[in-house]
């Protein structure tokens, strides 16, 4: 923050509290929003939605086993099943965290606007009663 003579108490208060303070609000609000979509990673989930879960998969037999063959394929179905369900449940934990970081947020960034006034409204009730 430069500060120069002419500048009083007053005015730099004002700055910080107006200009300087909720630039960096909003720069710490992006920061958490990007770093949920980063932790998340929706795009990753979405591409691989149907693979299997953990990368279980399990080897058809080598012969011809109509038994096994058919054991392998419902083992690795349930685990590309298995893998979907996870990755839905991650998608929809993602997208309610990103909603609980847009309305605190904006809980946070309103309340420092109207904090000064609170501030002044609380004085004048404590003076006027």
């Amino acid at each position: 923050m430069e500060k120069s003579n002419s500048d009083n108490i007053f005015t730099t208060w004002l700055k910080w509290q107006f200009y300087e303070m909720p630039k960096f609000l909003l720069q710490a609000w992006n920061n958490y929003f990007l770093f949920s979509v980063n932790y998340f990673s929706f795009t990753l989930l979405l591409k691989t939605l149907f693979s299997p879960w953990r990368r279980y998969r399990w080897r058809y037999p080598r012969g011809f086993d109509l038994g096994e063959f058919f054991g392998t394929l419902i083992s690795n179905f349930f685990s590309r099943i298995l893998g979907a369900l996870m990755r839905v449940v991650l998608i929809i934990a993602g997208i309610f965290f990103q909603l609980f970081v847009v309305i605190a947020g904006l809980i946070i960034f309103i309340a420092w606007f109207s904090l000064p006034f609170i501030v002044v409204t609380g004085f004048l009730f404590i003076l006027i009663h």
